[in-house]
C-alpha cells in the first residue's frame, strides 16, 4: 500500500468564486485537530476555521509546522483528502458569531524599517 500524497492547499477565496464561505471556528481552548501529511511524515494541526464554500467544498485552517523546525504557520486544505485524518474532536460546537467560538488569527504586525 502506498502512502497517501500531501494535501492541495486551498486557494484564498475571490469574488468570482460567488457568495463568500461560511467560517466555522471554535474556542480557542477546545479546537479539532488533524493529522496533516506533509513532506512524508504526519504532523497534528489544530484547525482554527472551516470553510464551507457556496459550490458544496469544505476547507479548514490549521496550525501547522510544516517542516519540523518548530516554526508554525497557517495553512487551508481542501478536506476530504487522505493525506488529512481526524486526530482530535472538540468537545465544543463551532459557530460563525464573530467572538464567540475564538477569532481567526490576527496577522503579524508590520514594523517599517527604517
Amino acid at each position: 500500500m502506498t502512502a497517501p500524497e500531501d494535501p492541495a492547499e486551498a486557494r484564498p477565496w475571490r469574488e468570482t468564486d460567488g457568495p463568500k464561505p461560511t467560517v466555522w471556528t471554535w474556542p480557542p481552548t477546545d479546537p479539532p485537530a488533524l493529522w496533516v501529511r506533509q513532506n512524508g511524515s504526519w504532523r497534528w494541526a489544530p484547525v482554527t476555521a472551516r470553510q464551507d464554500w457556496s459550490d458544496g467544498r469544505t476547507a479548514y485552517q490549521v496550525l501547522i509546522d510544516t517542516d519540523g523546525t518548530t516554526s508554525k504557520s497557517h495553512r487551508t486544505f481542501w478536506w476530504p483528502h487522505e493525506g488529512l485524518r481526524v486526530a482530535h474532536r472538540s468537545a465544543a460546537e463551532p459557530t460563525t458569531e464573530a467572538g464567540r467560538g475564538g477569532d481567526l488569527p490576527r496577522p503579524p504586525r508590520r514594523v517599517k524599517f527604517t
